[in-house]
C-alpha cells in the first residue's frame, strides 16, 4: 500500500495544521524535552535546597568552586564553569541541529512560514530588553543586564506545556518549540557580540580551522564517533580560549550537519545524531548546569529586594511582561500586515497563553546573568533570584491561561487523533487520498450490513413477542 499523500499546510494560515512528518517530529521532541524539563526542575530545587540549608551551604560552595582540568591548555575550570561552558555546549549543539532541520526539512523551509517564529522571537527578545532598559533608566540601575530576560528556556517551557496543555493543537506546540530554538540562537549571538571582551585571534583562528575540518569531513561522508568527538573537543577548547563563549562551538557544529534525507535514507545524519544526543542534553547536561547555577541564597529579604532593585525588577518585568507582549505583538503584527491569518480552529487567546509561557527564562538567562555581572557576586545572585522569580510568575500565569484554553481543545485533539481505518495514519491527513475513502466506504458498508442484520433480528423478536397475546386455541382461557 502506498503511503498517503500529506497535504501541505496553508502558509497563509498562522498555526495551521502541521504536516504529518513535522507533527511526528514535534511529538518526539516534546516527549524528550518533557522528561528533561522535569529533571531540570528537580535539579533547580535541589540546588536551592543545597545552597540554602545552613548545614549544606558550605559543601555546595566547595563543590561548585572545585577546580579541575588541564591548566596548560587554559582549561583549569571550576565545576560550575565546566557546567556553564562545557555541558551547555551540548545543549546548544542539539539546538543548532533543531534549527537546521526546521529550516531545510521542516515546515519552516518555506520562507513565508519561517517568518512568523523568527519575527515573534525577535520581538520576544527586543521588548524584554526595552522593558529592562526603561526600568533601569527610570530607577537609576545598571544597564548591563539588558539581555538577561531575552531568552526562553526550552526544557522548562515545553515541560509545562506538555503537562498542562495536553490538548492544545500541535501547531501551537510546534510554534513554541521553534520559537525557543530561534530565541536560543539569537541569545548565543548576543553572548558572542556583547559579552566577549578580549579576543585571542590565534585560538579563534584555530577554532575556525577546526570547524572547517569538521564541515569538510561531513561533506566527504566520513563516519565514526572516534573522529568527530575528539575534533569537537579540540574546537570547543580553542573557542573557549579565544574569548568567545564556548557554546558557540556547539551551535556552529549543529548547524553544519545535513538534515535532509537522501534517497534510500530512513533518517538524515542530523536527525540520527540528534536522536542520540538529545537525551544526553535534556537528561544530563542541562540539569547539571541548573544544579550549579540555580544555587542562590534566597531569603525573605532577598526576595523582597527583587522588587525594589531596578536591575532585578527589570528582569522580572522583562520576563513576565516583555516576553508576553513581544511574542504576542510580533505574531499579531505578522498576521495584521501580511497575507497570513490565524487558523480557523484557534483564537488569539491561545497565542497569548503560549506567549506567556515563553516568559520562563532559566538556562540561558542564568548564563547571561553570570556574564553580565561577572565580578559582582552579590548582583549576580540577585539577578539569578530575579530569573527564578520571573520564571515562576510566568509559569503560574501560563498554567492558569493554558488550563482554561486546554478544556476547549480536547474535542479538536480527538479529531486530530482519529484513525477509523486503523492504518496508523490520522484520518485528518488522508482526506485527499482516494484509497482512504474507499477503505472507509468498505468499513461503513460492513457496519451497515451488521446494522441491517441486527434490525432484522430485533424485528423478528418483536414480531414473535407481539403474536403471544393474540393467540387462539382450546386452552386460551387457561391459566397464563
Amino acid at each position: 500500500m502506498t503511503a498517503p499523500r500529506t497535504p501541505s499546510p496553508d502558509p497563509r494560515k498562522v498555526f495551521g495544521r502541521l504536516s504529518l512528518p513535522e507533527r511526528t517530529f514535534v511529538t518526539d521532541a516534546l516527549r524528550t524535552e518533557t522528561v528533561g524539563g522535569v529533571l531540570l526542575l528537580l535539579a533547580a530545587v535541589t540546588a536551592l535546597v543545597w545552597a540554602n540549608v545552613p548545614a549544606l551551604h558550605d559543601s555546595y560552595e566547595s563543590v561548585s568552586h572545585f577546580h579541575f582540568g588541564i591548566g596548560a591548555l587554559g582549561l583549569d575550570l571550576s565545576v560550575a564553569h565546566w557546567a556553564a561552558d562545557g555541558l551547555l555546549a551540548i545543549f546548544f549543539f542539539v539546538a543548532g541541529i533543531e534549527l537546521k532541520r526546521e529550516l531545510v526539512a521542516g515546515d519552516l523551509r518555506d520562507p513565508k512560514a519561517a517568518a512568523l517564529p523568527v519575527v515573534a522571537a525577535l520581538c520576544g527578545m527586543a521588548v524584554p530588553a526595552l522593558v529592562y532598559t526603561f526600568t533601569n533608566v527610570a530607577g537609576g540601575g545598571s544597564l548591563a543586564g539588558w539581555a538577561v530576560p531575552t531568552a526562553t528556556d526550552i526544557a522548562f517551557a515545553l515541560a509545562v506545556l506538555a503537562v498542562i496543555g495536553t490538548s492544545l493543537p500541535s501547531a501551537l506546540r510546534a510554534f513554541l518549540l521553534t520559537l525557543a530554538v530561534v530565541d536560543d540562537l539569537f541569545a548565543i549571538l548576543i553572548i558572542a557580540v556583547f559579552f566577549t571582551d578580549d579576543l585571542n585571534f590565534a585560538a579563534l583562528g584555530g577554532a575556525v580551522a577546526g570547524l572547517a575540518v569538521f564541515w569538510l569531513l561531513l561533506r566527504k561522508g566520513v563516519r565514526g564517533w572516534y573522529v568527530y568527538i575528539p575534533l569537537a573537543l579540540v574546537v570547543w577548547g580553542l573557542m573557549y580560549n579565544s574569548g568567545i563563549h564556548a557554546t558557540i562551538a556547539g551551535v556552529a557544529m549543529g548547524l553544519m550537519l545535513r538534515c535532509h534525507r537522501r534517497e534510500g535514507e530512513e533518517h538524515s545524519p542530523g536527525e540520527h545524531i540528534e536522536h542520540l544526543v538529545r537525551p544526553l542534553s535534556a537528561g544530563l547536561a542541562v540539569p547539571l548546569f541548573a544544579l550549579f547555577s540555580a544555587g542562590v541564597t534566597v531569603s525573605g529579604g532577598a526576595l523582597a529586594d527583587v522588587f525594589t532593585q531596578p536591575e532585578t525588577l527589570g528582569v522580572v518585568l522583562g520576563l513576565v511582561v516583555g516576553k508576553t507582549l513581544g511574542i504576542f505583538g510580533g505574531t499579531w503584527l505578522t498576521a495584521r500586515f501580511t497575507r497570513a491569518s490565524l487558523s480557523d480552529d484557534l483564537a488569539w487567546a491561545d497565542v497569548f497563553a503560549v506567549a506567556t509561557l515563553a516568559g520562563i527564562g532559566f538556562t540561558v538567562s542564568l548564563l547571561i546573568g553570570e556574564l553580565a555581572f561577572e565580578g559582582d557576586a552579590a548582583m549576580t545572585d540577585s539577578v539569578k533570584a530575579a530569573v527564578l522569580v520571573g520564571s515562576l510568575v510566568a509559569t503560574a500565569l501560563a498554567a492558569v491561561l493554558l488550563k482554561i484554553r486546554n478544556a476547549k481543545y480536547r474535542r479538536l485533539t480527538e479529531e486530530e487523533e482519529r484513525d477509523e481505518d486503523l492504518n496508523q495514519v490520522p484520518d485528518i491527513y488522508e482526506q485527499d487520498d482516494p484509497a482512504y475513502h474507499l477503505r472507509m466506504a468498505e468499513i461503513h458498508e460492513r457496519k451497515a450490513a451488521e446494522h441491517r442484520r441486527l434490525a432484522r433480528e430485533k424485528a423478528a423478536e418483536r414480531d414473535g413477542l407481539a403474536e403471544v397475546p393474540g393467540r387462539t386455541g382450546e386452552d386460551h382461557d387457561g391459566p397464563a
